[in-house]
Formats: C-alpha cells, sequence, structure tokens
C-alpha cells in the first residue's frame, strides 16, 4: 500500500477547503500532488504534459510515455456538472487513440475507456469518490489505474478491462441497492426529498415541506414492506469523514439550543439556529463571508445573491447574500457544519440540544 498517497487522500477527506478551489487550485493541490504520489513528475512535460492541444483544443493533461499519450485527465472546479464534459474529453480520446481517459474535480475520479463500444456513460468503468469510501480503497484503484509503472505496461488498461467485463460488476450493483435504499431513507437526499415533495403535490395540489417528507421517509423504513432480510444485512450508518453521515438522526425532534466554541444560544426553530451560525460567521470573517456561495447542493445553491434561484430565501443581514430556508432539521444540521468548516472550525465546535 501506497503510504504517502494513503496519507495524503485522508488529508484530503479532513480538509474541506477544496470545496472552495477554484479549477486552477485543484490542478495544483490536489490533481499534481496524487499523480506524484503514483511516480509521475510533474516537472516533466515528457510524462506530464499540462495543456496538450487536441485539434485546437485542449486537454488538462497528457500522461505520455515515450512520445506517445497513455492517459488524458480533464479537470473541472467544484460544482461544474461532470456529465457536460465527458463526451468532450472521450471525442478527444478517441480521437487520439488514448485508451484510458479520467475526468475529475478532484473529489469525483471518472474511468473511463474511450475505445470501447456503448455510450459515453457505458465507457466509464469506475468512480473514485474521495468523500465516499474508504482510503484503502481509493489508494488502491488509483495504483490499479493510474500508478506509472502500470499504465506503461498496460496493465492498467488490462485491470480497467478486468472491471469493465466482470460479473462482479453486477453482483455489486445487487449487494449495494438495499444499502443504497437504506441510506436514502434513514438519510434522505435531497432530490429524493425534493421528487416526492414534487410529485405529491401533482397528486393532491398541495406541496409537503422537506421536514414532512423526512418524517415519511423515515417512518416506512419500519414498515413490512421493507425486507427484514435487507435491514438485517445492512449496517447501520457510520460516521467516517463526510458531514452528510450524521450523529444523530433530527427529523420530528425541536432544537433548543446550541452552543458553539463554549457559548450557549437559544432558538426556537432549525432555521433560526442556521440564520444564528451564518449571522456569527459574518461578524467573525466580514471580509470573507462570501466564500458561503460555494456551498451547493446537487439540484441548486444554498447561498446565492438570487434569490429567484431558491426556494425558500432569507437574506443574510447587511449582505446581498440570500440562504435557503425551506429545508429539513437534517439538511439544516448538516449544511450548519459545512458552514464552520468552510471557515476552519471543527465540527465538534458546534453541540445541538433538542427534545
Amino acid at each position: 500500500m501506497n503510504d504517502e498517497l494513503l496519507n495524503f487522500i485522508k488529508e484530503i477527506q479532513h480538509d474541506r477547503r477544496l470545496l472552495t478551489f477554484d479549477e486552477a487550485a485543484t490542478k495544483q493541490s490536489v490533481i499534481l500532488r496524487i499523480l506524484s504520489h503514483l511516480n509521475w513528475n510533474p516537472f516533466n512535460i515528457d510524462e506530464v504534459y499540462p495543456e496538450f492541444s487536441v485539434k485546437n483544443k485542449r486537454v488538462d493533461f497528457a500522461l505520455r510515455h515515450n512520445g506517445h499519450n497513455k492517459v488524458f485527465i480533464e479537470v473541472k472546479k467544484i460544482g461544474e456538472e461532470l456529465e457536460q464534459h465527458q463526451e468532450q474529453l472521450l471525442n478527444y480520446s478517441f480521437q487520439e487513440g488514448v485508451k484510458l481517459a479520467i475526468l475529475t474535480n478532484g473529489i469525483s475520479w471518472w474511468f473511463y475507456l474511450p475505445l470501447h463500444e456503448g455510450s459515453w456513460e457505458q465507457r466509464k468503468f469506475y468512480t473514485i469518490e474521495i468523500y465516499d469510501q474508504q482510503c484503502n480503497d481509493i489508494v488502491q484503484k488509483f495504483e490499479d489505474f493510474l500508478l506509472k509503472e502500470n499504465v506503461i505496461s498496460d496493465r492498467a488498461i488490462k485491470n480497467a478491462k478486468s472491471i469493465y467485463k466482470s460479473k462482479q460488476k453486477q453482483y455489486l450493483i445487487k449487494q449495494t441497492l438495499p444499502k443504497a435504499w437504506h441510506k436514502l431513507i434513514t438519510e434522505p437526499d435531497e432530490i429524493l426529498v425534493e421528487l416526492l415533495a414534487e410529485t405529491t403535490e401533482k397528486l393532491c395540489g398541495y406541496k409537503p415541506d422537506s421536514e414532512t417528507v423526512e418524517q415519511f421517509l423515515t417512518k416506512i423504513e419500519k414498515e413490512p414492506f421493507v425486507s427484514k432480510k435487507i435491514k438485517s444485512e445492512v449496517p447501520k450508518p457510520t460516521i467516517n469523514q463526510e458531514i452528510s453521515s450524521l450523529k444523530e438522526n433530527y427529523t420530528g425532534k425541536t432544537i433548543i439550543a446550541f452552543s458553539f466554541k463554549g457559548k450557549k444560544y437559544h432558538v426556537s426553530s432549525w432555521k433560526e439556529m442556521l440564520i444564528k451560525i451564518c449571522n456569527l460567521m459574518l461578524f467573525a470573517h466580514r471580509d470573507r463571508f462570501d466564500k458561503v456561495l460555494s456551498l451547493v447542493g446537487r439540484k441548486r445553491p444554498y447561498f446565492t445573491k438570487d434569490p429567484n434561484k431558491l426556494r425558500a430565501s432569507q437574506k443574510i443581514n447587511d449582505t446581498d447574500i440570500y440562504v435557503e430556508i425551506n429545508l429539513s432539521a437534517n439538511s439544516i444540521v448538516k449544511l450548519s457544519k459545512n458552514i464552520l468548516l468552510l471557515f476552519g472550525y471543527k465540527e465538534d465546535d458546534i453541540s445541538i440540544e433538542f427534545r
């Protein structure tokens, strides 16, 4: 196991500043460091060629050996939809006969076999999610597909094809589906909550708030139509380095107060806690408070200067920034902790009292 790369992956998982980086910062602080830990020399353009030209277009990095392109890597900043860039990358790769291509924002790494048959999505054979997966698994896959020696010997391509063709892929999907379902209904994703709310509105004319939808999803996890066998196979969610896994499920609970850095603040609602935290950060970090604009959900931002982009908004005092307030208790706690992390605080700097 590559101990240097392992330690660096752990470092990334602890440091959420990456969420605020632009494309250039992501390349310098993440992409090139990972490549160097995989034995590539970022200072040698015969190995790592930046802004490689392909018919008047450019690919961010070409990994080369003996004058031949072995891997194309395209880098985007956090918040951009990677799907919008895969066709362009794979077209470049196909034109140049490059067998392995990667699309990444530093956190998500999508691996492709561009010369294989099928749609662009079907040519994606593996995904690394640095904030979601185990460090050892991440390091192993980086070595399998990007270790310099493996790329040069084409062992990386063999590893990729093995995964692409293996029946293990379907097996893993079948094994993971129950766990994914369990995670969705015990830690509801924004998209699922919004989809269920919108469908409810279409059927009855009234749209439930996020809290009501989460309460429903939490309840159905206990209903008879959820297989007991599935329950027994799914481990209880554990907290690792991701904020999306909470220590508590706050659905249906009423907040009384929260403490931050030893000081207690009494609040009457989850929304009031979110606004209070925003104001605390504004007071302490006024000169860089607009960093909160980098916090985005999967469908819309959490903070914006255009309130029309939010479902329900509230303006932060003395700023031109609005925050989304149509959020469930769990979503507000996650967002609050991400706000604190954004300004250099720790998750444990805040504690919550509820009933």
